[in-house]
């Protein structure tokens, strides 16, 4: 990891805003699901140092996913332990997360955007919902169902007809009383 000194201007300004976008609410609510799932307490550290290491999130994708993970690693150095963030993000995607929800690595590792990975982990949530195979716990709202319409040829020619409201209405408009710069004076 690079060792990052403070930051000033713009740099700054974008970290202070990150920072003020996390939600201790949401954060609880992964927290809780996290144990509910695992059958473990979660560590008394702050939220993002104990998910730093990505053993809690190995974890719970193989209580999500059995045996997704098949090595977690306990030690060995920083790259060892992105290695176990990296697998989480593997099986988050191969278990349906969109990939545009899926944090980066560094989002959680060097603790720059931890807004992310809880999104990421409520994305996870929703998506084991679609999941028949999953009994457990859920979190964040349900995943909206698809309401395909069926439109006959009548009905799609009629609506072509209407003005929309959101074009706006010309009813009494006119050009009187503008004037657009001055008037040529002879």
């Amino acid at each position: 990891m690079a060792n990052r000194g403070p930051s000033y201007g713009l740099s700054a300004q974008i970290a202070n805003k990150i920072a003020g976008k996390r939600d201790p609410q949401a954060e609880q609510e992964v927290i809780e699901w996290i144990e509910a799932i695992t059958g473990e307490r979660f560590p008394n550290l702050p939220y993002e140092d104990a998910l730093r290491d990505g053993q809690i999130l190995c974890k719970l994708m193989n209580k999500m996913i059995p045996g997704c993970i098949t090595k977690i690693n306990t030690g060995g150095g920083q790259f060892k332990l992105m290695e176990n963030i990296n697998r989480f993000q593997e099986a988050c995607k191969q278990y349906g997360v969109p990939e545009i929800d899926v944090f980066q690595t560094v989002d959680l590792w060097e603790k720059r955007n931890i807004v992310q990975v809880t999104q990421c982990l409520f994305a996870l949530g929703r998506t084991a919902q679609i999941h028949p195979e999953w009994r457990g716990p859920v979190l964040g709202p349900k995943l909206a169902d698809e309401n395909k319409r069926q439109f006959t040829e009548e009905q799609l020619r009629a609506g072509e007809s209407v003005i929309n409201l959101q074009y706006g209405t010309n009813k009494g408009a006119n050009q009187s009383g503008q004037n657009f710069g001055n008037t040529r004076h002879m």
